[in-house]
């Protein structure tokens, strides 16, 4: 029988991203004969993987493209390398293309909202595989997907408020639903960077395993305490360490490899678990999930999308600026003397803009 084609385009590459099929691979090795899964992959390693708009374009092809794979068990989105399944947008093109044009950012975030959303319609299972930092849209786009599988050493968060923006891309619709309100108030406002055993134990993502080998031994984040639950009263499993511990940990830190064996083994065994599912009832079933964060996610979508392009001849124009043009010392506007002049009743221009960027201009 010949099966018709449902496909939109034609498959097209793209740069910065990868589609692959993998064969499914039983527990004892052996492939699983006319099945495989699908492997998206963010290739942007010199940015950290941060998206370019040609990478959204790819995603959202690749999704529906893998939606309509007869033969896919799921989907693994993922990063290329150790370092960072994504972090977010691309700060260059954002600065030096889309800062000062609302109408152009207005048609980028089409696109990134259709990448959310194809994720979120997909008809097989999506899992994230965090391969390293999971920051900003990197964590939208995770948050969007149906499982999270982490190596340890990544770090997860958010970077809307800081860098001249608001985390509408998903985070303000996804964080209260996985971790209660308050805590999704502090995440999306502070913009403070969790470890993966913290974004564990919030229930963030689903499966957290390690990645650092020393002495050909795998050995916890030695740069989180995983070692106790309760300080003084407190929770401390999760957070990072500090003062002379912190100090050992990024020695041995430095004394390892990264191997994401674990990773790519427990990601493995995720997949061949939902192979051995019915599928209609497994496809209904994450459907009815996912509704939930549909939900919220449709009913902001737009609005969102309206208000972060407007904010691109704002803030947005003089964060993204400031990340961009900015040193390691200092990616972000002068915070203080931004509140002071808006008090003042300084109006937003160029003239506001460069005086905030100082900061960031200093070498």
């Amino acid at each position: 029988m010949t099966l018709k084609n449902h496909d939109l385009t034609s498959p097209v590459d793209l740069a910065g991203l990868r589609y692959e099929q993998v064969p499914l691979v039983a527990p004892d090795g052996s492939a699983v004969p006319g099945l495989h899964w699908v492997r998206i992959t963010l290739d942007n390693p010199s940015q950290l993987n941060a998206y370019t708009t040609d990478m959204v374009r790819g995603m959202i092809l690749g999704m529906r493209r893998a939606s309509n794979d007869r033969g896919a068990v799921a989907v693994v989105v993922t990063g290329a390398g150790s370092r960072a399944f994504c972090t977010g947008g691309n700060t260059t093109e954002y600065a030096e293309y889309y800062a000062g044009k609302p109408d152009e950012y207005r048609q980028y975030l089409r696109l990134f909202v259709d990448m959310i959303t194809s994720i979120l319609i997909c008809d097989k299972p999506v899992i994230c595989r965090v391969n390293g930092m999971r920051i900003a849209g990197g964590q939208e786009i995770g948050m969007a997907c149906d499982y999270s599988v982490s190596q340890d050493l990544a770090l997860f968060g958010q970077a809307g408020p800081r860098h001249g923006s608001a985390p509408d891309g998903g985070s303000t619709d996804f964080l209260p639903l996985f971790i209660g309100a308050e805590a999704a108030m502090q995440s999306c406002t502070l913009s403070e960077h969790w470890s993966a055993h913290k974004a564990h134990r919030m229930g963030l993502i689903s499966t957290v395993v390690p990645a650092l080998k020393v002495d050909g031994r795998f050995v916890s984040n030695p740069m989180a305490i995983t070692d106790r639950w309760i300080d003084d009263g407190q929770i401390v499993f999760g957070e990072f360490k500090t003062g002379a511990d912190r100090d050992a940990g990024k020695a041995l830190l430095g004394s390892g490899e990264v191997d994401l064996s674990r990773l790519d083994s427990a990601v493995g065994q995720l997949i061949f678990k939902l192979a051995n599912t019915m599928p209609g009832c497994l496809t209904k079933t994450i459907q009815s999930v996912r509704k939930h964060k549909l939900e919220h996610w449709d009913r902001n979508r737009e609005t969102n999308r309206s208000w972060l392009s407007l904010n691109m001849m704002t803030e947005g124009r003089a964060g993204f600026r400031a990340f961009n043009e900015g040193t390691k010392a200092c990616r972000e506007v002068d915070f203080l003397l931004l509140r002071r002049r808006l008090a003042e009743g300084a109006a937003w221009g160029d003239e506001l803009t460069e005086e905030v960027l100082a900061k960031a201009h200093q070498r």
